[in-house]
């Protein structure tokens, strides 16, 4: 993998350059959309590529461990042959899922004891395993096991979950230099900086993270519930100390102005579930703003859903699918949230190009955030 900045901004720390992986070029600022188990939700595949234009997704370890399984994704001839996917790939290693699993998981030094959501069959991933089966899945960029410290916990607690995490990270990085892909391409692997809330803990994460010296490095543990001041205040404190010179991904974040944000901070990557989440629950963001399509009012607004991504479907039939409940409304409004976010990027990309990124930020930011 090789990361290069080719643009820069001189009132921020925004960055434009690219990530070239063997699956092809990625354009940073990216975001990611979420294909956890195999699929973006309601998604075709071909809109992926074709519409949205996208040049790399993500999957998520835990998930596809369970179903399909690793048996068959290995049959197949690793995940971008199983999905017919061409493009570049990343896979979570499973950490977060693990965390959301509290009351059916055990932690010890080993690893995380869990039960199944599906079946509830019991399992266990260690570092080691973690590793064999992202060789399995076959991602571009594998993530490191982590340990997810929840959010509010004493700095006790995220002490010890951050050190049991950089213990993991050590023998995520043993296990993985000492195996080779399985299909004949590179892969590689990003540590996770975690800490929870506190600067303190962030501050020394990241800097055992920068010193692992891997070709990227990820922040974890954000967007779990804490206010949006810490958040970034986290991401900033992270971001000045990781290395300049690789790419930096913020797990799981989040709303357009959070992205924005992040930007500015020097974040070249995104992943979040919202756009496809709440598209199919009903809230769609638009470049005019963010419309819940549950409200009356759209009943018999017949102008574009967005007349930039979206015009060939009015507000209010977009609207009678959501309330018939058909499938095709969760199409509809997962493409628009998705299309949003990826002409969020390209503009971003330019502007930062064009040295101007934080005023257009302050400019469409209004827009961006206003409820219709």
């Amino acid at each position: 993998m090789k990361f290069t900045i080719t643009h820069s901004q001189p009132d921020s720390n925004a960055r434009a350059g690219s990530i070239e992986t063997e699956h092809g070029t990625i354009q940073t600022p990216v975001f990611m959309p979420v294909g956890t188990q195999a699929t973006v939700k309601g998604i075709y595949r071909e809109q992926l590529s074709e519409d949205l234009k996208a040049k790399i997704i993500l999957g998520n370890t835990y998930h596809l461990y369970l179903r399909p399984g690793t048996d068959i994704i290995k049959q197949a001839g690793g995940l971008h042959k199983f999905i017919g996917w061409e493009n570049a790939m990343l896979t979570d290693s499973g950490g977060f899922q693990v965390y959301s699993l509290s009351e059916n998981r055990k932690l010890n030094e080993e690893g995380a004891d869990f039960k199944s959501h599906i079946d509830g069959s019991k399992h266990f991933f260690t570092p080691e395993n973690v590793m064999d089966i992202q060789r399995i899945i076959g991602a571009d960029i594998m993530m490191a096991f982590d340990e997810c410290a929840p959010y509010p916990c004493t700095h006790e607690y995220a002490e010890k979950s951050m050190e049991l995490t950089h213990r993991w990270l050590k023998r995520c990085i043993k296990r993985f230099d000492s195996t080779e892909p399985l299909y004949g391409y590179k892969q590689t692997l990003f540590p996770i900086v975690q800490g929870s809330v506190y600067n303190d803990l962030r501050k020394r994460s990241a800097e055992f993270v920068a010193s692992c010296e891997r070709e990227g490095n990820a922040i974890g543990g954000v967007s779990v519930g804490e206010p949006t001041e810490l958040m970034y205040e986290i991401t900033e404190t992270v971001c000045a100390i990781l290395p300049k010179d690789k790419p930096r991904y913020l797990m799981g974040v989040g709303k357009p102005e959070n992205i924005l944000e992040a930007i500015s901070m020097g974040v070249d990557m995104f992943d979040c579930v919202m756009p496809t989440r709440n598209g199919r629950n009903g809230t769609v963001f638009t470049t005019e703003g963010i419309i819940n399509l549950k409200n009356t009012k759209w009943k018999d607004d017949f102008s574009p859903l967005d007349p930039i991504l979206t015009p060939e479907y009015s507000k209010a039939y977009i609207k009678h699918l959501c309330m018939a409940q058909e499938m095709l409304f969760a199409m509809v409004a997962s493409r628009q949230n998705l299309k949003l976010y990826m002409w969020l990027m390209e503009n971003a990309r330019e502007k930062i190009k064009e040295g101007n990124f934080e005023s257009w930020k302050k400019q469409i930011l209004p827009k961006l955030t206003k409820r219709l």
